[in-house]
C-alpha cells in the first residue's frame, strides 16, 4: 500500500473526499514529524509508537575498497508496534 491507496482507503472508509482524507493524512505525518524533531515521543495505545534515538558515531569499511571510514553519529526513527496491531497481523 502507497499513499494514494491509503488515501483512497481513508477517503471510502470516512465517507469524506480525497482530498480532505490527503488533507487528514498529510496533516497527520507532519504533527508525528514535528513531535519527532522537537525529540518528544508519539504513542497511539494499541498501533504503536514512534521515538527517536541517536546512533553513535562508528568506524565503517567502504566495501569496494576495504578502507576504514567514519560514521557520523545520527540520529534515527525507531517503530514499536502496539499489542492490538501485533495481534491483528499473526
Amino acid at each position: 500500500m502507497n499513499k494514494s491507496d491509503l488515501i483512497d482507503g481513508m477517503a471510502s472508509e470516512a465517507g469524506i473526499t480525497k482530498a480532505a482524507a490527503k488533507k487528514a493524512l498529510e496533516s497527520f505525518l507532519g504533527n508525528v514529524e514535528k513531535s519527532l524533531k522537537r525529540g518528544n515521543r508519539v504513542s497511539l495505545v494499541g498501533f504503536g509508537s514512534w521515538s527517536v534515538s541517536r546512533r553513535a558515531a562508528r568506524e565503517g569499511r567502504n566495501p569496494q575498497t576495504g578502507k576504514t571510514i567514519r560514521i557520523a553519529a545520527k540520529n534515527v526513527v525507531k517503530f514499536k508496534a502496539g499489542s492490538d496491531l501485533s495481534s491483528s497481523v499473526n
